[in-house]
């Protein structure tokens, strides 16, 4: 079940001090993952959120060892050909699960693409051109943050790519 959250001290992730240092205005919202994990489709429906304003966060690498954030729609894929002539790289795959706190700072489920532990090269979905906030995890599991998609542009430094596999294609 979904809780709406004052921004109170005890969600205090890295994710809020930057944004809330940012001066952005956000609302963090809560939901029970009962076993610690949720797909995001899942998460959307806990908070009653349209699954097209909740984006997920993939972290990457590069055949250049670079890693890369790609941060898309919950209900989507991520299109790696697409992600890597984005990044200019010839080739990327997803971190591995296990190496994702050692990389991020945040856990699988959790991670958010705001406040890794170093900046790293991120994009979001062009699908977030067409909504004013969008909700991306709050930097643990159970909390997700919902601010202006500018803001989070801005924030990660992130541009609008098109990264996901078509409907239909396979």
């Amino acid at each position: 079940m979904a809780k709406k959250s004052k921004n109170k001290n005890t969600h205090k992730t890295n994710a809020v001090r930057i944004v809330e240092a940012e001066g952005i205005i956000y609302q963090m919202r809560e939901y029970d993952a009962p076993e610690g994990f949720l797909d995001g489709v899942s998460v959307a429906e806990a908070l009653g959120q349209d699954p097209a304003q909740v984006f997920k966060t993939l972290v990457t690498v590069g055949a250049s060892r670079q890693n890369y954030v790609c941060v898309i729609p919950v209900a989507a894929e991520l299109d790696l050909k697409k992600a890597a002539k984005h990044f200019g790289e010839k080739k990327i795959e997803m971190l591995p699960s296990k190496l994702i706190t050692q990389t991020t700072g945040y856990i699988k489920g959790g991670c958010s693409p705001v406040g890794m532990k170093k900046p790293f090269p991120t994009a979001v979905d062009k699908a977030a051109a067409g909504i004013d906030t969008i909700m991306v995890s709050g930097g643990k599991v159970g909390l997700q943050m919902q601010l202006p998609v500018a803001d989070l542009l801005r924030v990660t430094g992130a541009e609008l790519a098109d990264l996901t596999v078509e409907q239909g294609a396979d």
